[in-house]
């Protein structure tokens, strides 16, 4: 195996990653532990995620340049979303599930505009909607999940982590 396979390896096992952890961290009760600790592995995979699809991107430019803008524009919500988190801005609840959940989008994107083809049902759609699919499934998930911890404002007083 030459270096792009061994780093397209490394890239595809970091999504593999990033997406088991995004579902878990957001499936998990969100105070301190499981949510916390999963969320700072999607964060840190993704970091490396990204570093690996700029690297492929760069190396085969004319094939798989959309890679690169994948990787920055989402890998720019996660950590907006993180550093709302961690640096506590005004309305951080909001910033944070509005960048997490952005950049999940953004990787389940990246997944299904490399694979949607190979995967029965969805190879039925043209192409082009895998680069819309996860926005228009995932934009109104924004909406509802950002929805419901703006109602009760006592839920951002309960989620000290």
């Amino acid at each position: 195996m030459d270096l792009f396979g061994v780093i397209l390896s490394i890239h595809i096992g970091l999504g593999i990653i990033c997406l088991l952890s995004g579902m878990v961290s957001m499936l998990a009760a969100k105070k301190k532990g499981r949510h916390t600790r999963w969320g700072e592995v999607y964060h840190g995979a993704y970091a490396a995620l990204a570093a690996t699809a700029i690297m492929l991107a760069i190396w085969k430019w004319s094939e798989i340049a959309y890679l690169f803008y994948i990787a920055v524009f989402s890998y720019g919500l996660a950590i907006y979303g993180y550093l709302a988190r961690k640096q506590k801005w005004k309305s951080w609840l909001q910033h944070h599930i509005r960048g997490m959940l952005g950049s999940y989008i953004g990787a389940v994107t990246a997944l299904l505009v490399n694979i949607g083809d190979s995967i029965p049902l969805l190879n039925m759609l043209p192409s082009l909607f895998y680069w819309f699919l996860p926005t228009i499934i995932g934009s109104p998930l924004i909406y509802i999940v950002g929805r419901r911890y703006r109602k009760n404002a006592s839920v951002s007083k309960k989620i000290s982590y």
